[in-house]
């Protein structure tokens, strides 16, 4: 059975120039980067080609980027690095109610060290208004975090008014762009971050590599304590081959991001018509939100979100919920609680996130699985009945 991958905002597969780089850096430059020697220069030669590679196409000097291990820990250590040594009295911390686990776990481990943190909601479009962040501001607050696109349903929030309202304030602004980077422009010049966080395996990269944009003169300090690598913010002996395979992903997609992103908008615009016209009581969330191009979230009234991934799995598709399941419970999102949907609407959910693979032909089989998945499903719902 063939199978079609429609999961791209979960994981990336690695592009083939990608993985040439990558495969030759592990193969022919296997020197430590903090050695003095001969090899260890030459792939402190390389280390430091990908940050100037990947600086110069983001908009940033490159000592600001800082090589993690991915999106995770470049949140954490913008959230908590920063946080803990935060001015004295800085003890409150501005976010949202629609942010990735990555950064809502980070504001609980902050909140137990004493940190007040202000969740801010959004509207039914899944957009939080800077009206709301300006809002939540006091006299003690030290930090804004607000994702750029959300991961569930590709929503943009307006970073750049909130990176006013920040400077406004006097208090600095993490972005967690893991699901714009790759899809939307990004400019950090332009964009007012002091704290942007991206992964490699989002934009066919391998995983296990990312970077923290971290501003000239921000106050961060490490999570993982060690060696001076990565100016003294992360310890430990680099991913030479990962940085490398990062800065030619980043390369590989500037060059046709426009016009990729305009294929895959395209793709997902018809996909969602699509689902709607042959789907009664589908509805797709954040459709009125400016939106990333490849993502596409929609709830199908009556069915369990669970039950039409793996439906569509057996036949050879991979999509994910919009649920997440925890501790053997499956709960609702809540993103999209966040927006107003009621437990059952948010269980419904699925996502379909595109990339550059994907084509018209894998979007119509998808449509036909889709109708004939909800069709079935829904005549085994005790909680649907037609209209």
């Amino acid at each position: 059975m063939e199978r079609y991958y429609f999961d791209h905002n979960a994981t990336t597969p690695v592009s083939a120039a990608v993985l040439e780089d990558f495969l030759a850096v592990v193969r022919d430059v296997h020197g430590n980067a903090s050695s003095i020697h001969h090899d260890g220069q030459l792939a402190k030669q390389k280390l430091e080609m990908a940050r100037r590679l990947l600086a110069g196409l983001l908009g940033c000097e490159p000592r600001e980027v800082v090589f993690t291990s991915g999106g995770t820990e470049s949140n954490n250590l913008a959230l908590l690095g920063a946080m803990r040594n935060a001015p004295a009295g800085k003890r409150h911390l501005i976010t949202t109610r629609i942010e990735h686990p990555a950064v809502l776990k980070a504001c609980g481990q902050l909140e137990r060290e004493g940190v007040s943190v202000s969740y801010v909601a959004v509207g039914s479009d899944g957009v939080v208004d800077p009206v709301e962040v300006r809002r939540a501001l006091r006299p003690e607050t030290a930090m804004i975090s607000v994702m750029h696109v959300n991961n569930e349903t590709g929503a943009v929030q307006p970073v750049e008014q909130i990176s006013f309202v920040a400077r406004e304030a006097g208090v600095a602004l993490h972005v967690d762009g893991v699901q714009a980077f790759g899809k939307v422009a990004v400019k950090l010049n332009e964009l007012g971050a002091d704290y942007y966080a991206l992964s490699g395996h989002k934009v066919n990269a391998p995983k296990g590599i990312g970077a923290l944009i971290v501003k000239k003169g921000s106050k961060v300090g490490p999570l993982i304590h060690g060696g001076r690598q990565e100016q003294g913010l992360r310890a430990g002996t680099e991913n030479v081959a990962g940085a490398v395979a990062l800065a030619r992903a980043a390369e590989e997609i500037g060059e046709t991001l426009e016009e990729s992103g305009e294929k895959i908008r395209t793709l997902r615009d018809l996909l969602e018509q699509g689902i709607v016209s042959r789907v009664p009581s589908a509805w797709v969330n954040a459709s009125r939100a400016p939106r990333a191009p490849n993502t596409a979230s929609i709830g199908f009234e009556g069915i369990e979100g669970e039950a039409m991934v793996i439906s569509l799995d057996l036949k050879g598709f991979s999509v994910s919920s919009g649920s997440a399941c925890s501790s053997g419970a499956v709960e609702p999102s809540h993103v999209l609680l966040a927006m107003g949907l009621d437990a059952a609407q948010a269980r419904s959910c699925l996502r379909f996130s595109l990339g550059r693979g994907n084509t018209l032909a894998q979007v119509d089989a998808l449509l036909d699985a889709v109708a004939e998945s909800a069709a079935h499903l829904r005549r085994l719902s005790p909680s649907y009945s037609e209209q």
